[in-house]
């Protein structure tokens, strides 16, 4: 399941729930971007951007346990 964030466009702003909503997305969507920037940084992902098919099973098996330890930091 795929969640996005709620759009405003020149013809209907935002309601203040909606804001709400966009923020708590944010709030959560935030630690998992950084703990693929630091892995990004560690250049843990370099082969990954190229072709993931190449990704080693183990490293596809560490990188949603990262990332649930940067969540619940």
């Amino acid at each position: 399941m795929i969640v996005t964030g709620y759009k405003a466009t020149r013809a209907r702003k935002l309601t203040p729930g909606e804001k709400q909503a966009n923020r708590v997305l944010a709030a959560a969507h935030a630690p998992v971007g950084h703990g693929f920037a630091h892995l990004k940084t560690w250049r843990i992902l370099t082969k990954l951007r190229t072709d993931p098919t190449r990704a080693p099973p183990d490293l596809l098996r560490a990188l949603p346990v990262l990332s649930n330890l940067e969540l619940s930091r």
